[in-house]
């Protein structure tokens, strides 16, 4: 068992995923796993990678290799049997660690020491580690607001200075992915903060305000990435991380106009809710609301609430009105009354006022 699995094990943490390493060739840990009963799938033979499928699990079991070229996002690696050559290539001392069935760990970098001291540092040299898969300076955030404790390695802030400039080489979708993983993190705000002391936060969300996270954390906001950046950012994240269809719409909605407060009456929350909805709505109070009982008794209040559906549709206007574009007329003049009175009138009073509309 190797890499994040023992880390955790070992920092008694839940164990998400078991990856494995093994010397032999991978065309024989799938001769070997299929003579054993178990599903071998060849998942990245290029990098030495099958797939073993137990008890409906499936686990990764990866060839020892050494890199044989880098250029600063992949490698181009070979197989070898050595497993502190394969030990070496890993990112941090945290994470090149390994574990046999009987529970020896092989631990030649000091990770044991460096993970109960809450340190994250590089194999080896720092700077190599980096100019190796650039992706390594946000991987390093992620792992120190998971596991850092007390002052970052100051080679591994460095290194992660000097060579900042190779983050362009990165995707937006991976930027995205390591940056959500940081701020996916319970207590993410030092690391953030040193993302922005070492020049990686402009880099990655130009315009980031630390102090904004810092706010919003202070708030008590749910543990949510999208509405951390939201607080950190005011650009157009939605292009510059190329975020989802669900996740652009969720913060274009959180940036409208919060439109509510804690005086605000039930009838006014009950339309904000309908206009609205939940998610959004509670987006829009932790991200530009502000602190203090008030608001918390809003979030309460909100909470609380169901949200209102207005319950006429077009064929329920048979006979009332002519289909058509005035038909569509009405249904917006009957919705706009049902939410002027707190959205609390049923289809029986939709229908008595849509009657009272002038006729086409």
């Amino acid at each position: 068992m190797v890499g994040g699995a023992v880390r955790d094990m070992l920092a008694g943490r839940a164990v998400a995923d078991v990856d494995m390493a093994s010397p032999l060739a991978p065309e024989e840990v799938m001769r070997r796993a299929r003579a054993a009963g178990l599903k071998a799938v060849p998942t990245g033979l290029a990098h030495g990678t099958v797939t073993l499928v137990a008890a409906g699990h499936g686990f990764e079991v990866t060839t020892l290799r050494r890199d044989v070229e880098t250029d600063g996002r992949r490698a181009r690696v070979e197989f070898t049997d050595d497993w502190r050559e394969d030990a070496a290539r890993r990112d941090f001392t945290i994470n090149a660690m390994s574990c046999t069935q009987a529970g020896e760990i092989f631990d030649y970098f000091g990770g044991q020491a460096d993970l109960a001291a809450g340190v994250v540092r590089f194999v080896g040299a720092a700077a190599e580690r980096v100019a190796e898969d650039y992706l390594r300076i946000l991987r390093f955030f992620r792992f120190f607001a998971r596991y850092g404790r007390g002052e970052a390695d100051a080679a591994a802030l460095a290194a992660i200075r000097n060579g900042r400039e190779g983050l362009r080489q990165l995707s937006a979708e991976r930027v995205w992915s390591e940056v959500k993983k940081i701020l996916a993190a319970p207590a993410p705000l030092r690391a953030v903060a040193l993302m922005g002391e070492t020049g990686v936060l402009e880099m990655v969300l130009p315009g980031a305000r630390v102090e904004r996270l810092a706010a919003l954390l202070g708030r008590g906001a749910p543990l949510e990435p999208l509405l951390r950046v939201a607080a950190l950012s005011d650009e157009d994240l939605a292009r510059r991380l190329k975020l989802s269809g669900a996740e652009a719409a969720l913060l274009a909605a959180w940036r409208l106009p919060l439109g509510t407060g804690p005086e605000d009456e039930d009838a006014a929350l009950r339309r904000a809710l309908a206009l609205a909805g939940h998610e959004a709505l509670a987006g829009r109070i932790w991200l530009q609301g502000g602190g203090g009982a008030g608001w918390e008794a809003l979030r309460a209040r909100l909470s609380a609430m169901a949200r209102p559906v207005f319950p006429l549709q077009g064929r329920d206007l048979a006979g009332v009105v002519q289909a058509g574009p005035k038909m569509g007329e009405v249904l917006a003049a009957v919705r706009g009354w049902w939410l002027e009175g707190g959205c609390v009138a049923d289809r029986a009073g939709c229908l008595a006022f849509a009657k009272t509309l002038p006729s086409p």
